[in-house]
């Protein structure tokens, strides 16, 4: 039986795996194992772990890795506890193969704990570029420590092997959050209002802003430009609108992006509701019944669109992914954010959602990735060869 060790650090990162998970569990012929860490641990973040318990799987490592720190400094030091950390943990659990998601240092640090373990590696959402995030170099880093590449989009793959990456190790699979949309039954407006037991109004926005970790001390103004902006388009308009916010990741300068929503949603009770975690049923339900996704979330890029709901993307965050024309992009000043949430609301745009197609959706993602994951031949794997491009490579895929 084949051991697959999912690597979870983020309750975003775990709603997006849980599928892949639960699929896994079902496969006779693999054996699940699962690695939580980062924010999953902290109290500051909701101690998520224990939504991954109460979902009805165990947790076969626990890593508290996470400083109460949020600067570089600190940042850097969680990053080599947690390579102490994963290399004892993957050293107990012995497993065959190891899944991790996306560009975050908590998984870079598991990635390079697994390469000095001689352990292949299966990333997901490799490929992607955010050019405005240390996340971008992780990315491809971890790529580069790699064996077995899901990515989101064609433009990606064609990325990954451009990196040296074989080929025939590439697989555009679609984004795994995609389908997770078309498989949950979401929840009704007056079901969401019942769970969050908030009045969402006529309409709502959705926000979630995280620091752009490439821009220094930028944070604050930043987002204090959001918030006058959506002040003064709810000041402007006539109807009754809401804001739900979910606060920033474990980021360089997030805990001040986090006190500036405390405080919003203190001075603003009947206005705007604040959630560490909302949890993926809650959070896609959200973005399914509001007028629209504000901030620089990769939500708002890759789940948005699915929906049919215009995302106003703010600063450089997202910059270098792919997007649909549901994306409206703007600088992080108050009048650019400002005209960008009116054309979002406005009737001509609301009619040109219809033709949205977002360029991430694929059938059966998780399938896909399952299939790879358990057939591939692990047993040469570790050992890469870098792969050139060739004259006729791209011409017809």
């Amino acid at each position: 039986m084949r051991k697959l060790c999912i690597f979870t650090g983020t309750r975003a990162e775990y709603g997006l795996l849980r599928p892949l998970m639960t699929k896994v569990e079902q496969e006779p012929e693999l054996c699940l194992q699962i690695l939580a860490t980062g924010m999953h641990m902290s109290p500051e973040f909701g101690q998520t772990y224990k939504v991954i318990e109460q979902d009805g799987f165990s947790i076969d490592e626990k890593v508290e890795m996470l400083l109460s720190s949020d600067t570089s400094i600190g940042i850097a030091k969680a990053m080599g506890l947690g390579i102490i950390s994963y290399i004892e943990a993957l050293d107990r659990l012995s497993p065959d193969l190891v899944v991790i998601l996306g560009d975050r240092f908590e998984g870079l640090a598991c990635a390079q704990a697994c390469m000095v373990s001689r352990l292949p590696i299966g990333h997901l959402h490799g490929g992607e570029a955010t050019h405005g995030l240390i996340d971008e170099p992780i990315r491809h880093s971890i790529t580069k420590m790699s064996h077995l590449h899901f990515t989101s989009c064609e433009q990606y793959r064609r990325r990954v092997i451009q990196l040296g990456e074989q080929p025939d190790r590439v697989f555009n699979v679609g984004a795994i959050g995609i389908e997770n949309i078309r498989n949950m039954t979401l929840l009704s407006k007056l079901e969401l209002e019942e769970e969050i037991g908030f009045d969402l109004g006529q309409r709502s926005f959705l926000v979630t802003f995280h620091p752009v970790t490439l821009e220094h001390a930028a944070a604050e103004e930043q987002f204090r430009n959001l918030l006058a902006a959506i002040d003064q388009v709810i000041a402007e308009a006539r109807e009754d609108t809401k804001i739900i916010f979910t606060k920033a990741n474990a980021d360089t300068e997030g805990r001040i992006i986090n006190q500036f929503i405390d405080s919003y949603a203190a001075e603003n009770p009947n206005k705007a509701v604040a959630f560490t975690s909302m949890g993926q049923l809650k959070y896609l339900s959200a973005m399914q019944h509001c007028a629209a996704v504000v901030g620089n979330s990769s939500s708002g890029i890759l789940e948005a669109p699915s929906f049919k709901v215009p995302t106003v993307n703010i600063g450089d965050r997202q910059k270098g992914r792919v997007r649909a024309e549901s994306v409206i992009d703007c600088e992080p000043n108050v009048e650019a954010i400002k005209s960008s949430l009116k054309k979002a609301l406005s009737e001509d745009f609301a009619q040109s959602l219809q033709w949205v197609i977002s360029p991430y959706e694929q059938p059966d993602t998780v399938n896909q990735i399952v299939k790879v994951l358990k057939t591939a031949d692990l047993g040469q794997i570790v050992k890469k060869e870098f792969y050139d491009l060739k004259e006729n490579d791209f011409v017809e895929i």
